[in-house]
């Protein structure tokens, strides 16, 4: 590949960079609270349905943030705003590589 298309491909890439202050790296988890006593819909095996994000980090370390039901949307848009925003990442460092390469 040229220089100039290498350029090019590379500053389109750069342009289509979602914002990186709506990111947020993890996964999104389901999972049933239960209460021991006094609720009628965790006697009846029920539960209450709760959204987590878990983060790991190194070491083999995890935060896990209960969210509120009104955050769930907000957390899967961040989520994959931060997996579009490594990728195009990736795909720039590569072009930064050929670039290195490249004829003039």
């Amino acid at each position: 590949m040229k220089r100039k298309e290498i350029i090019r491909r590379r500053e389109r890439l750069a342009r289509e960079l979602p914002s990186a202050a709506e990111i947020v790296r993890g996964s999104l988890l389901e999972r049933t609270i239960r209460h021991r006593q006094g609720c009628r819909k965790c006697a009846r095996g029920e539960g209450h349905p709760v959204s987590v994000l878990t983060v790991g980090y190194a070491g083999g370390k995890t935060k896990q943030i209960s969210l509120h039901a009104g955050q769930r949307e907000q957390v899967e848009r961040w989520l994959k705003n931060y997996q579009g925003l490594k990728a195009r990442l990736e795909e720039i460092c590569e072009l930064n590589q050929q670039l290195l390469r490249a004829e003039e």
